[in-house]
């Protein structure tokens, strides 16, 4: 496909999820406009952050409290929060060595920058579809500096351990002598799947990333959650990486939306995205030889849906959905490995909690006879 063809279909998805009345997954992301008029619900008069200070501060000591941590740091992304929280750990521990999962983050979607900017190294104490568990942490061959955890693993299904099974992990690292770092992005709302308030999870590791735009849909920005000391050479690393702009109030005051108004309905979210998934499952298997909704009961309020048709086929399939009946179940599809066997993230948002299970079951079947429309089913 062409710049130009994928900016087309870009251009094409983007007006039919716009033109729907009724999404299932995720939403329709604001326009610029909405984002500055939600920002307008705070003190617009005072004076912007210059170089870290003010709104910036403030969001950092909101972050602080909410996790329970001494301090907290602003980034403008978490790649750069996570490099330079191993990269301190790394110089801590004297062991450059970060024990985590292949799927984790730094390991798919940064392009290798733990080794060629942090000078880090990787290893892998499991290739299962989850977290390591205490016994595979414990049995590493080799020596490690910190142990990082991804919580929930998104790529995997953003699946998580149960409490017992995450605290007896840290444990196992802790008897290494490694530190614990976790990458949680989507920390918010494991909170219903732990049963535990985010100060007593975030208190089993050194550290902790937190992201303010995937769960609680802020413009950018992340934060990473310590002690004092460790916030402090953070913040030194910060301003080495460019990661301290003159201003950012914007991303700041979107971040502060979101803890205020999305963070406390990220419960309400988790728990139906059970009941989504349950719906979507009895649909599939009444009119799918095969598909898989994974893991079958969500951990939190994202999980997988897997069907046997090519990535563009499904899409087409959706898209034909959102234009002709303004209505849109499944997000975009991407391949697996597996030709012909392709998957997508569901995400139950504030879109998602008008539809009741019968809805869910009339959307799949309508997606499904788009589908079936279009071109035939791949065979393995």
């Amino acid at each position: 496909m062409t710049d130009e063809e994928r900016a087309a279909l870009r251009a094409r998805r983007t007006a039919a999820v716009n033109g729907c009345d009724r999404l299932l997954s995720a939403g329709r992301w604001p326009t610029m406009r909405e984002r500055l008029t939600r920002l307008e619900s705070y003190d617009l008069d005072g004076p912007p952050d210059m170089y870290g200070d003010g709104p910036v501060a403030g969001l950092e000591q909101r972050v602080a409290e909410l996790l329970g941590t001494e301090d907290a740091a602003f980034f403008p992304t978490g790649t750069m929060a996570q490099q330079v929280a191993l990269r301190c750990w790394a110089g801590r521990t004297g062991n450059a060595t970060v024990a985590l999962h292949p799927h984790a983050h730094p390991e798919v979607h940064e392009g290798g920058a733990l080794g060629a900017v942090a000078g880090l190294r990787t290893v892998h104490p499991t290739r299962e579809e989850r977290l390591p568990d205490a016994a595979e942490v414990r049995d590493l061959a080799e020596p490690f500096g910190t142990l990082m955890l991804e919580l929930p693993l998104r790529d995997a299904g953003f699946v998580l351990p149960s409490w017992e099974e995450l605290t007896a992990t840290v444990a196992a690292a802790r008897e290494r002598d490694a530190v614990v770092h976790f990458d949680g992005a989507r920390l918010w709302e494991c909170t219903p799947h732990f049963g535990r308030p985010l100060p007593e999870i975030a208190d089993l590791a050194d550290s902790v990333y937190v992201s303010f735009y995937k769960s609680l849909g802020g413009v950018s920005g992340a934060a990473l959650a310590a002690s004092a000391d460790l916030v402090a050479e953070a913040k030194a690393w910060r301003h080495r990486y460019g990661g301290l702009p003159f201003q950012q109030w914007p991303a700041v005051l979107s971040a502060l939306y979101g803890l205020d108004h999305e963070l406390p309905r990220l419960p309400g979210y988790v728990a139906h995205a059970a009941t989504v998934a349950a719906a979507l499952r009895k649909a599939l298997a009444a009119e799918v030889p095969f598909f898989r909704v994974h893991p079958q009961t969500p951990c939190t309020h994202q999980f997988q849906v897997w069907l046997p048709y090519p990535a563009d086929v499904l899409n087409e399939a959706g898209l034909r959905q959102a234009e002709e009946t303004k209505t849109l179940v499944f997000g975009i599809w991407q391949e697996s490995l597996l030709p012909g066997l392709s998957h997508t993230e569901v995400t139950v948002s504030a879109s998602a909690l008008e539809w009741t299970a019968e809805d869910v079951a009339d959307g799949t079947a309508q997606f499904l006879g788009f589908l079936r429309a279009g071109s035939p089913r791949s065979t393995h």
